[in-house]
């Protein structure tokens, strides 16, 4: 059987960094920072819960990011 896959560290910033900056400054800013995964959602979005490893979520309303959280 192989050997389970060991999950991609994480970058070591808070989301909470991010919260208020323009949608586009936040997303360059994260893939600089190392986040192999930007997702950026509109208020109230309907998503999937699953937490992923390197993902950094972003709600954006009217431009900015309102809400951030990993996973």
């Amino acid at each position: 059987m192989a050997p389970n896959p060991t999950p991609a560290e994480e970058p070591q910033d808070s989301p909470e960094d991010y919260v208020g900056l323009e949608a586009e400054e936040a997303e360059r800013l994260a893939r600089e920072r190392g986040w192999p995964t930007v997702r950026a959602l509109p208020p109230g979005a309907i998503i999937t819960m699953e937490y992923r490893v390197g993902r950094l979520n972003f709600e954006v309303r009217e431009g900015v990011v309102s809400r951030a959280w990993k996973g």
